[in-house]
């Protein structure tokens, strides 16, 4: 009964011209992973979730998508996602520029047979 992940949603990051984005855009490709790290103690939003390329910040899911994501990271459910980059629009302005997609995993075992 094992799947592949399954698209929960996509959105754009949220402030990428205010982080790392701008460091590191060259690398970031389609497909490229990025981590989703739940912000608890943010002062703006206590349901923040920031978005990683390796070490580099690159902005957060944007406000009205980030309570389940935040919530289940919270709940220590870390594995359960996978998020990567979805789009580049070469012509939209640096702040919408990019778009992540986040999966949730089947953890399930692989069938064998």
């Amino acid at each position: 009964m094992y799947e592949r992940s399954r698209n929960l949603f996509d959105c754009h990051i949220a402030g990428f011209t205010y982080y790392d984005g701008l460091d590191v855009i060259k690398k970031l490709k389609l497909g490229t992973p990025v981590r989703l790290k739940a912000e608890p103690d943010n002062p703006h939003d206590p349901d923040a979730v920031s978005i990683y390329y390796k070490k580099y910040k690159l902005g957060y899911i944007p406000r009205a998508k980030n309570s389940l994501v935040s919530q289940m990271l919270n709940f220590g459910y870390t594995e359960i996602f996978e998020a990567n980059i979805f789009s580049r629009n070469r012509k939209a302005n640096m702040e919408n520029m990019f778009r992540i997609v986040i999966k949730l995993k089947d953890n399930r075992k692989k069938n064998s047979g």
